[in-house]
């Protein structure tokens, strides 16, 4: 990027800045208030940027002594698009502002809710913990505005240095503290928008908007952006672009050898660097920033483009590139498709309605019909021609046919160093220099893992360096990385084998996988169709990243739910958790309670608008995990297939989240804990015998014979009171169950959970 494409992003990141600065006590406009904080507080004297902000609103810019190609007026359009897809009105009576009022959640409104939630005054921290909406009062106090500025003035140090490591570095620090800070305090509209989303929208349209003009011909900004608004607003200027990496499940699931978990997780995370690289690639070919990033996880994303020649032709000599180095690398395992449709600002706006679904929906087409014809004729007919070289063999850990050192190719060698550092390190560099222990990504780069005291050095020093990723943590100045939050919960060093040990009960692990119900549909419609629009879409998946790349951690490390009322910190490695999926293992009981609480919390987080559905199986610490994978699929399907789906499969048997906390744990295996924990009868024979009769109960003699081996349990008469009023209900219960069949079915699944629970080691 050029020192004045950094400076129109800086200034359209920071052109709000003085609306912290008003409610803090300043009684200017706050396009006033920003810009003398900026110049006296931060000592920022670049005139341009300056003037991005103090010229951003139309009454200033009028009167203002600038350039007719001032970068001020295409912030003060670009702020004027973002505003427009952000505010809109609440349907209320109320007038003016109030510079107290919290950040509504952007989940009052998806899915038909029609709520009034809101988040507490709080920055984004990166510890994980969850600022979860609330309809409790709240208010922003002038003492909560004043610390942000502190904070933000203490973070923004030698800010006048136009490099993009600057632009990263801001980028992290408006995330981090205006996360959670309202756009708009109008009464009369929602504020679903936070402030650090205005911005990065802003942003990107910004720089878009510069790239569109250059490449018309276009000078006069003034002429263009201001007198002839109206008229832009319809030019197709922009490119909304989507990406979408196919063959991730079996990349992944690929393995067939021990040390299989810590593969599982290195090959995903390789997968998402892959897909981070691949952004970085095409921006830093664009001079483009991560501004331009709508959303990215679970091998997809979406940005936001110029609609130029030059754009163009970068997206298909990306594409091309991208899948020529899967080919070379993986053979057809992988293939990323890509697809991008031309918009203007009106249609982004949703203006006419319905205009901004049908962009989503091209993409989606795009999308299909690449993947339906992934080659082309020529590399067919390359494929075709292929043939296995004298020096390839099959490969111990992926059984693919490569160049084998020892007895792995070089790929899952690699993989095989890096799995041991991947949880737990914390910066992820590109360099353009092979070197041990380094990974192939398309263009020719490098992937290797460093410690924060290797990458300052690699910044400074190394001629190879390219970029850095910061896991988990927000890094600002200049030796900043680009911050990627990654679910990454994990208890180190232990194996499927530790994690069985470890288990209550039977010594046993648990797989599961899980996603988000309908989520593409809440994508394109989920929003009444006055609120669809660029802005809700990039803040909605902002959130749906944060909760299943960040707050994720959080949630695995806070642990809630018990099977038998013993809380203990989750005995679980994430494998994998993107975009809006997880893969999870561990001790098979702690996978289970770790499940619910999920469920839960993204139940609380979402305030009921995303519902999940699971399977879970549950396997000997050897079983191969690669295998695994597949039949918790056709578990995780069987849940999706339930009526309605917010279901989870375990024990092969499909219920309704609802169902299976309250039915099964809470009522049936509550009741088999509570009287087989006083029983003198409490063999697991006994619960075997139930099982087998329960099985085949439409059979009216084995109703009987049920009924006789509850009667063998009943108390001798010389039992207290207590016994023989527990074994009533006890035997009562469990013979009403049996006769319907969906507590038939739920007992069933209470009676494995008690089994596994109180079963001791593998023996048995």
């Amino acid at each position: 990027m050029t020192d004045r494409e950094i400076k129109l992003v800086m200034g359209a990141l920071l052109h709000d800045i003085g609306k912290v600065v008003f409610r803090a006590g300043d009684g200017r406009q706050h396009s006033i208030s920003g810009y003398e904080f900026l110049k006296d507080d931060l000592h920022l004297c670049d005139t341009q940027l300056l003037d991005c902000v103090r010229y951003h609103h139309g009454n200033l810019l009028k009167t203002a002594r600038i350039q007719n190609d001032a970068l001020a007026y295409i912030v003060y359009i670009a702020d004027n698009i973002a505003a427009a897809t952000d505010r809109r009105v609440n349907n209320s009576d109320e007038k003016g502002y109030d510079v107290k009022v919290p950040l509504e959640s952007i989940f009052n409104i998806l899915n038909g809710n029609h709520l009034k939630a809101h988040y507490s005054a709080a920055p984004l921290l990166d510890d994980g913990n969850i600022n979860m909406p609330t309809e409790e009062e709240t208010v922003f106090e002038k003492s909560f505005y004043n610390e942000l500025i502190n904070e933000i003035k203490n973070s923004l140090q030698d800010l006048e240095n136009w490099k993009i490591e600057y632009v990263n570095s801001l980028l992290s620090t408006m995330e981090a503290y205006l996360s959670y800070i309202p756009s708009s305090t109008a009464l009369h509209e929602l504020a679903d928008i936070s402030l650090y989303d205005h911005l990065k929208m802003t942003a990107a349209y910004a720089s878009c908007i510069e790239q569109y003009l250059t490449a018309e011909g276009i000078t006069d900004y003034k002429e263009a952006l201001y007198k002839n608004a109206s008229v832009f607003y319809e030019k197709k200027a922009f490119r909304l672009f989507s990406m979408d990496l196919s063959g991730i499940q079996s990349f992944i699931y690929t393995i067939h050898s021990e040390g299989a978990l810590s593969m599982l997780r290195s090959r995903s995370f390789y997968l998402e660097i892959v897909m981070e690289h691949m952004i970085d690639e095409i921006l830093e070919a664009a001079s483009l920033s991560r501004v331009n990033v709508i959303y990215s996880g679970g091998g997809h994303c979406y940005m936001l483009l110029p609609d130029t020649n030059k754009m163009k032709d970068i997206i298909k000599e990306k594409q091309a590139s991208f899948n020529r180095f899967f080919l070379e690398q993986f053979d057809v395992s992988l293939y990323i498709a890509c697809a991008s449709t031309a918009c203007s600002a009106n249609e982004l706006k949703n203006i006419p309605k319905g205009s901004y679904k049908e962009l989503f929906k091209s993409l989606s087409n795009q999308l299909s019909e690449q993947k339906l014809a992934r080659y082309t004729k020529d590399e067919l007919l390359e494929l075709n021609r292929r043939s296995l070289q004298d020096d390839r063999r099959e490969c111990k850990v992926c059984k693919t046919s490569a160049k084998i050192k020892g007895d792995r190719c070089v790929f899952c060698d690699a993989m095989d160093k890096f799995s041991k550092e991947i949880l737990y390190k914390h910066f992820f560099t590109i360099s353009l220099k092979e070197r041990e222990g380094a990974i192939a990504l398309p263009g020719g780069k490098y992937l290797i893992s460093q410690d924060e005291k290797a990458v300052k050095k690699s910044m400074e020093e190394d001629p190879y360096f390219v970029r850095t990723y910061g896991k988990n943590k927000f890094y600002t100045g200049k030796s900043v990385a680009t911050k990627l939050w990654v679910g990454d919960y994990t208890q180190k060093g232990k194996t499927t084998e530790d994690y069985a040990k470890e288990a209550e009960g039977i010594d046993r692990i648990a797989v599961l996988r899980a996603d988000v119900d309908n989520l593409g549909r809440a994508f394109v419609s989920g929003f009444p169709e006055e609120y669809t629009t660029l802005s809700r879409t990039a803040m909605f998946s902002r959130q749906l990243s944060l909760f299943f790349k960040h707050h994720i951690n959080y949630v695995l490390s806070h642990p809630k739910f018990s099977l038998n009322g013993k809380k203990k910190e989750r005995n679980a490695t994430i494998v994998y958790s993107g975009g809006d999926d997880l893969f999870i293992v561990g001790a098979w009981d702690d996978v289970i309670e770790l499940a619910i609480d999920v469920r839960n919390e993204l139940n609380r987080y979402s305030l009921g608008t995303l519902t999940l559905s699971a399977g879970i199986g549950i396997y000997q610490p050897k079983y191969p995990l690669s295998v695994a994978a597949e039949e918790v699929a056709e578990y995780e399907e069987s849940a999706k297939n339930y009526p309605n789906k917010n279901a989870v499969t375990v024990f092969e048997g499909t219920y309704s989240w609802e169902d299976f906390i309250t039915k099964v744990i809470d009522e049936k295996l509550y009741e088999l804990e509570t009287f087989l924990s006083t029983s003198e009868e409490r063999g697991k024979a006994f619960l075997y015998r139930l099982l087998e009769l329960i099985r085949t109960m439409d059979d009216r003699i084995n109703l009987a014979r049920f009924a006789y081996v509850l009667a063998r349990l009943e108390p001798d008469d010389d039992k207290d009171k207590e016994q023989k009023a527990a074994y009533s209900q006890f035997s009562k219960r469990m013979y009403n169950w049996v006769q319907n069949e969906k507590d038939r079915r739920e007992l069933v699944t209470a009676i494995y959970l008690y089994v596994y629970l109180h079963r001791e080691g593998v023996s048995e």
